[in-house]
Protein backbone atom coordinates (compact mmCIF):
# COMPACT_ATOMS: atom_id res chain seq x y z
CA UNK A 1 0.00 0.00 0.00
CA UNK A 2 1.38 3.40 -0.89
CA UNK A 3 0.77 6.72 0.87
CA UNK A 4 -1.88 7.83 -1.62
CA UNK A 5 -4.00 4.69 -1.33
CA UNK A 6 -7.18 5.24 0.64
CA UNK A 7 -9.06 2.42 2.23
CA UNK A 8 -12.71 2.30 3.23
CA UNK A 9 -14.77 0.15 5.57
CA UNK A 10 -18.09 -1.58 4.98
CA UNK A 11 -20.01 -3.59 7.57
CA UNK A 12 -22.60 -6.26 6.85
CA UNK A 13 -24.69 -8.72 8.86
CA UNK A 14 -26.10 -11.71 6.98
CA UNK A 15 -26.50 -14.55 9.44
CA UNK A 16 -23.60 -16.51 10.87
CA UNK A 17 -20.50 -14.42 10.27
CA UNK A 18 -18.16 -17.31 9.39
CA UNK A 19 -19.44 -17.90 5.86
CA UNK A 20 -20.02 -14.23 5.17
CA UNK A 21 -16.43 -13.42 6.08
CA UNK A 22 -15.11 -16.22 3.86
CA UNK A 23 -17.11 -14.92 0.89
CA UNK A 24 -15.81 -11.37 1.24
CA UNK A 25 -12.20 -12.45 1.87
CA UNK A 26 -11.97 -13.94 -1.63
CA UNK A 27 -12.87 -10.73 -3.45
CA UNK A 28 -10.08 -8.81 -5.18
CA UNK A 29 -9.84 -5.39 -3.59
CA UNK A 30 -10.74 -6.58 -0.09
CA UNK A 31 -7.71 -5.78 2.05
CA UNK A 32 -8.93 -7.40 5.27
CA UNK A 33 -11.97 -8.67 7.11
CA UNK A 34 -12.84 -9.27 10.70
CA UNK A 35 -15.90 -10.73 12.33
CA UNK A 36 -17.58 -9.21 15.33
CA UNK A 37 -20.66 -7.72 16.84
CA UNK A 38 -22.43 -4.42 16.16
CA UNK A 39 -25.82 -2.75 16.26
CA UNK A 40 -26.54 -3.33 19.94
CA UNK A 41 -26.03 -1.65 23.28
CA UNK A 42 -23.73 -3.98 25.25
CA UNK A 43 -20.09 -2.92 25.44
CA UNK A 44 -17.46 -5.61 24.93
CA UNK A 45 -19.98 -8.37 24.23
CA UNK A 46 -18.94 -12.00 24.16
CA UNK A 47 -20.15 -14.56 21.65
CA UNK A 48 -22.27 -16.24 24.32
CA UNK A 49 -23.90 -12.91 25.26
CA UNK A 50 -24.65 -12.05 21.63
CA UNK A 51 -26.12 -15.51 21.03
CA UNK A 52 -28.34 -15.10 24.09
CA UNK A 53 -30.16 -12.29 22.29
CA UNK A 54 -29.75 -9.87 25.20
CA UNK A 55 -27.19 -7.47 23.67
CA UNK A 56 -29.01 -6.21 20.59
CA UNK A 57 -25.91 -6.96 18.50
CA UNK A 58 -25.79 -8.76 15.18
CA UNK A 59 -23.00 -11.07 14.07
CA UNK A 60 -21.31 -8.92 11.43
CA UNK A 61 -18.33 -8.69 9.12
CA UNK A 62 -16.25 -5.55 8.84
CA UNK A 63 -14.65 -5.34 5.40
CA UNK A 64 -11.71 -3.04 4.68
CA UNK A 65 -11.44 -2.48 0.95
CA UNK A 66 -9.60 -0.46 -1.66
CA UNK A 67 -12.21 1.60 -3.57
CA UNK A 68 -9.78 1.93 -6.49
CA UNK A 69 -10.07 -1.85 -7.01
CA UNK A 70 -13.55 -2.61 -5.69
CA UNK A 71 -16.66 -0.47 -5.43
CA UNK A 72 -19.08 -0.39 -2.54
CA UNK A 73 -21.81 -1.34 -5.02
CA UNK A 74 -19.89 -4.54 -5.81
CA UNK A 75 -19.73 -5.34 -2.10
CA UNK A 76 -23.48 -4.75 -1.86
CA UNK A 77 -24.06 -7.15 -4.76
CA UNK A 78 -22.12 -9.87 -2.93
CA UNK A 79 -24.07 -9.11 0.26
CA UNK A 80 -27.41 -9.74 -1.51
CA UNK A 81 -26.12 -12.95 -3.10
CA UNK A 82 -24.65 -14.22 0.17
CA UNK A 83 -27.87 -14.73 2.12
CA UNK A 84 -31.67 -14.64 2.04
CA UNK A 85 -32.57 -11.03 2.91
CA UNK A 86 -36.27 -11.92 3.24
CA UNK A 87 -35.81 -13.95 6.43
CA UNK A 88 -36.49 -11.88 9.54
CA UNK A 89 -33.98 -12.51 12.32
CA UNK A 90 -32.69 -15.76 10.90
CA UNK A 91 -30.64 -17.44 8.21
CA UNK A 92 -31.33 -21.10 7.63
CA UNK A 93 -31.18 -22.94 10.96
CA UNK A 94 -29.73 -19.93 12.82
CA UNK A 95 -32.52 -17.99 14.55
CA UNK A 96 -32.39 -14.78 16.59
CA UNK A 97 -31.90 -11.05 16.19
CA UNK A 98 -28.14 -11.65 16.19
CA UNK A 99 -28.58 -13.34 12.78
CA UNK A 100 -30.54 -10.48 11.21
CA UNK A 101 -29.82 -9.05 7.79
CA UNK A 102 -28.33 -5.56 8.07
CA UNK A 103 -26.12 -3.03 6.34
CA UNK A 104 -24.25 -0.73 8.70
CA UNK A 105 -23.30 2.42 6.80
CA UNK A 106 -20.10 4.33 7.54
CA UNK A 107 -20.93 7.36 5.37
CA UNK A 108 -23.94 9.16 3.91
CA UNK A 109 -22.82 7.91 0.49
CA UNK A 110 -22.91 4.31 1.69
CA UNK A 111 -26.41 4.83 3.05
CA UNK A 112 -27.67 6.22 -0.27
CA UNK A 113 -26.02 3.37 -2.17
CA UNK A 114 -27.41 0.76 0.25
CA UNK A 115 -30.97 2.08 0.01
CA UNK A 116 -30.82 2.22 -3.79
CA UNK A 117 -29.33 -1.28 -3.90
CA UNK A 118 -32.05 -2.65 -1.61
CA UNK A 119 -34.73 -1.15 -3.85
CA UNK A 120 -33.12 -2.64 -6.97
CA UNK A 121 -32.84 -6.01 -5.27
CA UNK A 122 -36.51 -5.95 -4.23
CA UNK A 123 -37.56 -5.08 -7.78
CA UNK A 124 -35.25 -7.71 -9.32
CA UNK A 125 -37.83 -10.49 -9.04
CA UNK A 126 -35.35 -12.76 -7.26
CA UNK A 127 -37.38 -12.71 -4.04
CA UNK A 128 -41.00 -13.74 -3.57
CA UNK A 129 -41.19 -12.02 -0.18
CA UNK A 130 -40.27 -8.49 0.93
CA UNK A 131 -36.66 -7.81 1.86
CA UNK A 132 -36.34 -7.19 5.61
CA UNK A 133 -32.73 -5.99 5.65
CA UNK A 134 -32.20 -3.06 7.97
CA UNK A 135 -30.02 -0.16 6.87
CA UNK A 136 -28.57 1.87 9.69
CA UNK A 137 -25.56 3.97 10.65
CA UNK A 138 -22.47 2.03 11.65
CA UNK A 139 -21.89 1.93 15.40
CA UNK A 140 -19.04 0.57 17.46
CA UNK A 141 -17.76 -2.69 16.01
CA UNK A 142 -16.67 -5.13 18.70
CA UNK A 143 -14.28 -7.76 17.26
CA UNK A 144 -15.27 -11.33 18.00
CA UNK A 145 -13.02 -13.67 19.89
CA UNK A 146 -9.89 -14.75 17.99
CA UNK A 147 -11.13 -18.29 17.35
CA UNK A 148 -13.97 -16.82 15.25
CA UNK A 149 -11.63 -14.86 12.95
CA UNK A 150 -11.16 -16.65 9.61
CA UNK A 151 -12.95 -19.59 11.18
CA UNK A 152 -13.85 -21.45 7.98
CA UNK A 153 -10.43 -20.77 6.50
CA UNK A 154 -8.83 -22.36 9.57
CA UNK A 155 -11.25 -25.29 9.36
CA UNK A 156 -11.11 -25.72 5.59
CA UNK A 157 -14.77 -24.80 5.14
CA UNK A 158 -16.70 -22.95 2.48
CA UNK A 159 -18.52 -19.66 2.30
CA UNK A 160 -22.05 -18.36 2.10
CA UNK A 161 -24.51 -21.03 1.12
CA UNK A 162 -27.78 -19.17 0.67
Amino acid sequence: MNDTQRLEKATFAAGCFWGVEAAFRRVKGVVSTRVGYTGGWKELPTYEEVCSGTTGHAEAVEVTFDPDQLSYDELLRLFWECHDPTQLNRQGPDVGTNYRSAIFCHTAGQELAARASKEREQLSGRHSRPIVTEITAAATFWPAEEYHQRYLEKRGGGSCHW
